[in-house]
């Protein structure tokens, strides 16, 4: 099954499925989506579900439906669910605004906005990531802070102001107080909220040339395990707890990656989106043989593992992403989508369906992702 195009009229900045209840074995079916570099932008929700509406085979058209949308000033920079009914936005304004969410998702309100949480002296700076873990909030932006939030209160709860000099691209939580941050010079900084310091508890970075680093996601279950993204297109796999450099490099994308998850609940599938075009899913295979890598054009790609030991082999689990030998684990990516030249900016993944926007105004919806 390919996935579903829908075309919107509007660059698409991100998007992301509203979260579903555990309790409920079902796929999701809403999704969120937020604008950019359009006269007025918007934070839009949409449904997947079958409206009842077949096709002449009887099949149910499944293309998005428009549900409701609210006006958002600047460019939707970013975009999380906080919980079923809450939605943050990230704003080129730097404001941080909350979203209600009505229970039969048709209509979306503002609740609260942290105008120019992100600011220079004497200009708005823009506010370039967050991440939720309700009822905490965390947003980073182009002038170095890192500030922290709770969604039921007004006032801001920790700002850590000069985290860095240079633009801060993205943030996820490692653990309940701690976050993760990349930024524009190939660093990652680990910050601590329960250290009263401004410093980061540690600091990685890419060796050689300061490749900016555009997008972080952290392994679900093995908090020590990140990927990271940038401008070269590069996938880095980062063990945290040893080494302050990548555990593997793989040429990903041939331009900017923009975004990096993990599948949230089969963690040995990964996806990423670029400026390139395209969208690939990764998945680590146990002995797949190298003839079935090559026959799909794999002999172009470069996978290089470190050779340090693991710390931990004697874990129970050791994460198929931190493999060391080659030869037991490979990487394989497949493209999801069909060719084209326009940016995928932002992606989404959860259970067995994938969303993703683009700067050619479409957004694509895959509702039977292997995984």
């Amino acid at each position: 099954m390919d996935p579903i195009a829908k075309y919107i009229s509007q660059k698409i900045s991100k998007t992301r499925w509203r979260p579903i209840s555990p309790a409920l074995l079902q796929q999701p079916e809403v999704f969120a989506t937020g604008s950019w570099d359009n006269e007025n932008n918007k934070v839009s929700i949409w449904s997947v579900g079958d409206h009842g509406v077949s096709n002449m085979d009887g099949e149910f058209d499944e293309e998005p439906q428009l549900l409701c949308d609210s006006q958002h000033d600047g460019d939707v920079m970013d975009l999380q669910f906080l919980d079923q009914d809450r939605l943050v936005s990230a704003s080129s304004s730097g404001a941080v605004t909350i979203f209600k969410l009505q229970s039969d998702c048709q209509a979306l309100s503002v609740t609260h906005v942290w105008e120019r949480a992100h600011h220079y002296s004497c200009d708005n700076a823009p506010c370039t990531a967050i991440v939720c873990r309700s009822p905490e909030i965390v947003s980073v932006g182009e002038d170095g802070r890192v500030i922290l939030y709770k969604a039921d209160q007004t006032e801001v709860l920790r700002v850590i102001e000069n985290a860095d000099s240079s633009t801060i691209h993205a943030v996820t939580f490692l653990r309940t107080t701690e976050v993760l941050t990349v930024n524009s010079i190939g660093q990652l900084k680990m910050w601590d909220f329960r250290q009263q310091s401004d410093s980061p508890a540690q600091i990685l970075s890419l060796t050689g040339d300061r490749v900016p680093l555009h997008c972080v996601d952290k392994h679900p279950n093995q908090q020590h395990i990140v990927a990271t993204g940038g401008q070269d297109g590069m996938l880095c796999i980062w063990d945290v707890r040893q080494g302050n450099t990548p555990f593997s490099l793989t040429e990903a994308h041939s331009a900017e990656m923009w975004e990096v998850h993990f599948h949230p609940s089969n963690p040995n599938h990964l996806f990423t989106c670029s400026e390139d075009g395209s969208l690939l899913h990764w998945e680590t295979t146990s002995g797949s043989d190298m003839s079935t890598l090559l026959q799909r054009g794999w002999n172009s790609r470069v996978v290089s593992h470190s050779a340090v030991s693991l710390a931990g082999e004697n874990d129970s689990v050791v994460s198929a992403w931190l493999a060391g030998d080659s030869s037991k684990y490979r990487l394989e990516a497949t493209h999801i989508l069909p060719s084209q030249t326009l940016s995928v900016n932002s992606l989404d993944v959860l259970e067995q369906c994938l969303v993703c926007g683009t700067d050619g105004e479409a957004v694509y919806v895959h509702r039977q992702v292997p995984v």
